[in-house]
């Protein structure tokens, strides 16, 4: 009786250290989710100065992919660091607070999943948060075309319980916004800002915690 629970014993901690839901395996599936992007470049081929004389709203884009470069590109102007040691980002916020996070929605980008992912600045990396395809969500809960024709777009929230002036998320989502205008023209890519949506719409879709507004939808593709 003794032998059979011993063999009993062993053979539940084999079986548990081959299950998918061992430690081992549960670390592997969570580091699949953080995806760490490519360095972006700091000198374009594009003045400043052009890209504010080029700078236009675009709203239909050709049906072709993104690549990850030119994503990891948007994603840093949009809030990346730029000064390690204090956390600076590419974008002003009032205090250094950063009341902002950054969503993007994957429906055509080569080497990205469809899907939602959530941006962390530091790092420059990915977190894969929904395998579903938020993006498609998102357009029928908005209503918008551009956002259906985008390969990708980028959602900017505020956090609001983060700030004791609420203007100061909306002033830095303007920021943010404009520095994505200003690098999808270096890239030879368009955008627009679409603010005519329902927070409640968007934050179910979204799956939204009630801290968190959003203020900004920007699809993004080619001209």
């Amino acid at each position: 009786m003794k032998r059979y629970f011993l063999v009993l014993a062993l053979s539940l901690v084999v079986a548990l250290l081959a299950s998918p839901f061992s430690a081992e395996s549960q670390s592997t599936a969570s580091t699949e989710k953080v995806i760490k992007l490519t360095l972006p470049k700091y000198d374009g081929s594009l003045s400043v100065e052009k890209a504010l004389l080029e700078r236009r709203t675009v709203r239909s884009y050709k049906d072709e992919p993104l690549n990850m470069a030119e994503i990891s590109q948007i994603l840093w102007a949009a809030q990346g660091i730029t000064e390690p040691k204090r956390g600076l980002r590419t974008a002003p916020s009032a205090r250094a607070l950063y009341l902002l996070n950054t969503y993007l929605l994957v429906g055509n980008v080569t080497g990205l999943q469809v899907g939602m992912y959530n941006y962390q600045p530091q790092g420059h990396e990915l977190v894969k948060i929904a395998d579903r395809d938020v993006k498609a969500e998102l357009y029928k809960a908005v209503g918008q075309v551009t956002i259906m024709n985008a390969p990708a777009v980028l959602v900017f929230t505020g956090l609001s319980d983060r700030s004791t002036n609420p203007r100061w998320m909306y002033l830095e989502a303007g920021h943010a916004a404009q520095n994505v205008f200003l690098q999808a023209q270096s890239l030879k890519l368009g955008t627009v800002t679409v603010g005519g949506f329902k927070d409640a719409d968007v934050m179910m879709v979204l799956n939204l915690p009630n801290n968190e507004e959003p203020i900004y939808v920007m699809p993004l593709g080619r001209k």
